[in-house]
This record gives C-alpha cells, structure tokens and sequence, in this order.
C-alpha cells in the first residue's frame, strides 16, 4: 500500500472530521502505514518555551500543526476521474508505473 500513495500526490480524505477535503501528501511514513497530507487533519499543540542553547530557541504558544493519516483513508486522486486506486502496470522494457484502475492513465 506504501508504494501506491507517494510524496509529492494530491490526495482526497476518505473518512473522519475531514472527509472530501484534497491536499498534497508531504511525508510518507511506510512503516507506520501513515501519510502527512498538507491543510488536513490539523491539530493544536501547547508548546513549551525552549531558550537557545548555540542555537535558535523555540517560542512558546499554542502551534497549529498537520498530524499524519492512516494510508487507508485517503485516496489518490486521477486528474481524469477524480478519486480512484491505483494499480502498478509493467512496460514492455521492464519499468514499472503507477495507472489509474478506471482510465489507464498514467500517475505521476
């Protein structure tokens, strides 16, 4: 599932508070079978004042930030058919590319 949905796609959200919204996957994390989608699933987070130590420090407050998804709710998006999955087809001199189920097309 990992290798259908990478950095850099535009995606719909499936399920949840915000479902039908479309943002670009900025991270994926295949390990933890979750995607980090831009403008979606945000959260606020108190954030503590940290000093600089050498370096810049950190400013306190309350930090508006994307949380990551479950790969199973968000689906890629085709430019031709809108939200669809994606299957691997393999080309005659052996590379593989990602295609739409419904049309065929070719995905990023």
């Amino acid at each position: 599932m990992a290798a259908r949905i990478r950095k850099g796609d535009r995606v719909q959200i499936t399920t949840g508070k915000d479902a039908g919204k479309t943002g670009d996957v900025i991270a994926v994390f295949p390990a933890a079978n979750r995607v980090l989608v831009q403008g979606v699933n945000k959260v606020k987070r108190h954030e503590k004042v940290r000093p600089a130590q050498g370096r810049q420090g950190q400013e306190g407050g309350i930090i508006v930030k994307e949380v990551p998804l479950n790969l199973s709710n968000v689906a890629l998006i085709c430019p031709t058919d809108g939200p669809v999955r994606s299957r691997i087809k393999v080309d005659p001199d052996g590379t593989k590319i990602r295609v739409c189920v419904k049309c065929e097309a070719e995905l990023g």
